[in-house]
């Protein structure tokens, strides 16, 4: 691991770890990794909370809403912030908001006067930062590696998110067999510590490349105009959206086949979310070793389909290790699509445009996720949550196929 501290250029490294070798990117590389495994933990560790709080999985999907809603009300903001100023400096400002949340989460939780509306609004405020956050860290990730290392980067920072996806929820599903949420959340607060450590060794600033100085609105106006005149851009928005609706919801839907259909407690929750983790982690392993877009129409047909797939026979286990195996499935077929999309419209944006462009992504994303919680918070409370997940697995299916078919055609 000796290519992860900061230092020169590096010797070559491995092609599946080739963005490492530009010092800045592993320092933030490094801290996001720790920072996003206190993220999974406090994660898993607070749909298990409301769970025990309120019994009801509508109360998941809202704690979800509350989380990605502002993706939807500040995506377009956020992209223009992105291509106006530096960015590690607001990557300061919020990652250390962000900390003060789960510090207060903490404390209230451990002081057991936590309720559901105080989760609902903390994750409200996480979920602003978060807004912002995405599309200023992803718009600097060409500023630190250069626009040949960029999908290698794209893949890295996949692989870190989703490393982290596989180990939080693991020690969180464990801490919380002998401790309490608390414990999560406060590793969670110290966790943060290690990107802002690494933000303060930065030596780029990441200025803004250009942007066309115009009004918050007519920027934001700009980015839409360009999505809107390129088809390709606009379909993979599309799929985008289709996949947050569909079948991201599932997730907060776990805690509820771990302890109700497969009763498998905290540990068999911490195992499922882990081996999605594991799954998304492979499949951004996978795209490491690809040093081109080439071929990116028929990756993302295939991850549909074998997103949509694993969806479908998750819904319909009755074994934890099956689910296991399907939700890897699962975590696979999702990284596929999106990193994959995400490298696609960094490497074809003109980049005075790039923030916003990564911000029409978010918003396609995140922004649409609040939908998809409470969509699917009120699908489970009605017509079941297994049949909840099929249904959502068989529309990513059905678009997997069509997506295939056109491709061919």
């Amino acid at each position: 691991m000796a290519f992860l501290l900061p230092g020169r250029i590096l010797p070559p490294l491995p092609g599946t770890f080739r963005a490492l070798r530009h010092r800045d990117f592993r320092l933030l590389w490094t801290g996001q990794l720790l920072s996003l495994t206190g993220s999974w933990m406090q994660s898993a560790a607070q749909g298990w909370l409301v769970l025990r709080l309120t019994d009801s999985p509508f109360y998941l999907g809202l704690i979800g809403f509350c989380t990605f809603a502002p993706g939807l009300v500040f995506a377009l903001p956020a992209g223009v912030a992105a291509d106006r100023f530096p960015r590690r400096t607001m990557l300061l400002i919020l990652q250390a908001v962000a900390l003060i949340l789960a510090a207060v989460l903490t404390a209230l939780t451990w002081s057991g006067a936590i309720e559901v509306w105080h989760i609902a609004v903390l994750a409200t405020l996480a979920g602003t930062v978060i807004a912002f956050e995405i599309p200023i860290r992803q718009s600097f990730l060409q500023v630190l590696v250069g626009r040949e290392d960029l999908p290698n980067a794209i893949a890295l920072n996949s692989l870190a998110f989703n490393s982290a996806r596989m180990l939080g929820p693991t020690l969180a599903g464990f801490l919380l067999v002998f401790r309490t949420e608390a414990t999560c959340f406060l590793l969670n607060t110290l966790s943060f510590g290690a990107v802002l450590i690494a933000l303060t060794m930065l030596k780029t600033r990441g200025d803004p490349e250009g942007g066309d100085g115009d009004t918050w609105y007519v920027g934001m106006r700009n980015g839409l105009a360009y999505a809107g005149g390129h088809r390709k851009v606009r379909t993979l928005l599309l799929l985008i959206v289709l996949t947050s609706i569909f079948a991201m919801p599932y997730s907060i839907l776990v805690p509820v086949f771990a302890r109700d259909i497969l009763k498998a407690g905290t540990q068999g929750l911490g195992l499922l979310m882990g081996a999605a983790g594991l799954g998304a982690m492979s499949g951004a392993l996978l795209l490491a070793t690809r040093k081109s877009i080439r071929g990116a129409g028929g990756r993302i047909a295939w991850a549909l389909v074998i997103l949509g797939g694993g969806l479908i026979s998750f819904g319909l286990s009755d074994h934890l290790v099956l689910s296991m195996v399907c939700l890897f499935l699962v975590g696979a077929g999702v990284i596929t699509q999106l990193a994959t999309s995400n490298t696609y419209l960094q490497l074809t944006a003109p980049p005075a445009m790039r923030g916003r462009v990564i911000s029409l992504f978010m918003l396609s994303l995140i922004g649409m996720a609040p939908f998809g919680s409470l969509l699917a918070g009120a699908a489970a409370k009605g017509i079941g949550t297994r049949l909840t997940v099929v249904l959502g697995g068989l529309t990513c299916l059905a678009a997997g196929l069509i997506t295939l078919r056109r491709l061919r055609t």
